[in-house]
């Protein structure tokens, strides 16, 4: 009995103890107890009592009860962009930088594309990451990324780094086994010897999403994914796919479930996502199943779409025009019209819809039959044929990064059309056409007349003055 109340008093003592804080025993301290939920500090107890320090404590950070992190999206604050396309090559040249800052800051132009991964798969800059230390992938072009940030960000530029995710010539190299590859497993390559990353081969996504990771890490603050597609050429039709990889996708499911991962992945990194698509793909069946990319579907998985509508790329007829090249603002017209029929009919349900920001040309397509030479007054059409169209945002294209400075609003005039614009479009009357910008809806969309082609030239094929396209060009593959 005397045994059984020194027990008793024992398990009362105990009881007093754990409720009264004792710690008189210190040899009972591992008791499994559920504490009342508390969110703490590191380095701090649910009391906020300092900690015992130990070798052990060091070494091995004890856990803290009741520690919660809660994930949430950053904060991306969007831009209205008014931007220029610039190559790895000319941004590592600071006194090109400064020559192209000199004039910009002159201008509207506000934000700046630059190749962070150049068009033969080379990543420009010195980057932190294992994955692309392992594939050997740097070819450095810009010895001071960070330097080169800083001075953008003190001349007020939006950075926009250039990812060409599919069309990789040095994973063709290193990883043949995520490239595209005929039946006897030899890599498929192009008419211009570039191999194409497999879109259904799902290793590489890590890797292009990688890319878009250093992006962030390194300032900019958007990441355009240009050749997100499949290759074209008639020699595709040789190539294999394997059903492993494929599991009953198509061209067009694959493309959408990447850019899906991709924006996804980035936006989490508080980056915007845009991608650059063809112009041909805006109302045309064959052209987006060839490549993989369907215009009012795509728009769904990015922040930004840009289609390459450069009149230069149209044949002649297209969208009834005789020779689109010589008539800017009339195809540019057309070509948004489109753009805007397209996407009011896809985003019927839809919480989410990118923001189109056009591809626009200021260069001269000397290798056409049919041509006249671009400057000023062609670039400025377009950027008219751009807001006439109901959008606002737009990117200027020259490989050889000349670009016609004449045809450019100062910032202080920029400012007053866009006021005019948004009480211009303010006491325009209700359409049918719902806009997915600010603006006006378009009036019917003229189509492709029968047998118009649209050329397919890549953004980075077409430099100014060229007698034709250079070597790397896509000339409707």
């Amino acid at each position: 009995m005397k045994r059984i109340c020194g027990l008793l008093w024992a398990v009362l003592l105990l009881l007093i103890c754990i409720l009264t804080g004792c710690k008189g025993l210190d040899g009972i301290n591992q008791l499994a107890t559920t504490p009342a939920p508390v969110v703490v500090g590191r380095g701090q107890t649910a009391e906020g009592e300092e900690q015992e320090s130990s070798k052990e404590d060091e070494t091995e950070p004890e856990l803290q009860v009741g520690e919660i992190v809660i994930e949430s999206e950053p904060d991306r604050k969007p831009v209205k962009v008014k931007g220029i396309y610039i190559s790895a090559y000319v941004a590592g040249t600071p006194s090109m930088v400064d020559a192209l800052l000199e004039e910009i800051d002159k201008t509207e132009i506000n934000a700046l594309v630059i190749d962070l991964k150049d068009d033969f798969g080379r990543v420009a800059c010195e980057v932190d990451s294992p994955m692309i230390e392992e594939l050997g992938s740097t070819r450095i072009h810009i010895q001071d990324m960070e330097g080169l940030m800083k001075k953008l960000e003190e001349h007020g530029i939006y950075a926009i780094a250039r990812i060409p995710a599919f069309r990789d010539a040095w994973l063709g190299t290193v990883r043949p086994e995520w490239c595209v590859q005929y039946e006897d497993g030899s890599v498929f390559t192009d008419k211009d010897g570039n191999s194409w990353v497999n879109p259904y081969k799902e290793e590489a996504w890590d890797y292009l999403v990688e890319i878009g990771i250093q992006a962030k890490r390194l300032g900019f603050q958007e990441v355009q994914f240009d050749y997100v597609r499949f290759c074209t050429e008639t020699s595709m039709d040789d190539v294999v796919f394997d059903e492993a990889d494929t599991r009953g996708r198509s061209r067009t499911d694959v493309i959408y479930e990447f850019m899906e991962y991709a924006y996804r992945r980035l936006k989490q990194q508080g980056l915007f996502v845009s991608a650059d698509v063809f112009g041909a793909i805006i109302n045309s069946d064959v052209n987006a199943n060839m490549v993989g990319q369907v215009y009012g579907e795509l728009a769904k998985h990015v922040d930004y779409i840009s289609p390459m509508i450069y009149p230069s790329h149209y044949g002649d007829g297209y969208y009834g025009i005789d020779h689109p090249d010589m008539h800017p603002y009339e195809t540019i017209t057309a070509a948004l019209q489109a753009s805007r029929k397209e996407l009011y009919f896809a985003r019927e349900g839809q919480e989410h819809m990118a923001v189109v920001r056009p591809w626009l040309q200021d260069f001269t397509a000397s290798w056409l039959t049919h041509y006249i030479p671009y400057g000023a007054d062609q670039v400025r059409e377009q950027i008219q044929a751009t807001y006439d169209a109901g959008y606002d945002e737009w990117l200027l294209w020259d490989a050889s990064c000349h670009y016609d400075w004449d045809g450019l609003l100062s910032p202080e005039d920029a400012k007053a059309e866009a006021d005019w614009i948004a009480q211009s479009r303010a006491a325009l009357p209700e359409s049918s056409f719902a806009p997915d910008t600010a603006g006006a809806a378009p009036t019917e969309t003229a189509q492709p007349s029968a047998g118009a082609q649209y050329t397919g030239l890549d953004a980075e094929t077409v430099p100014t003055g060229s007698a034709g396209p250079t070597v790397g060009a896509y000339t409707g593959e």
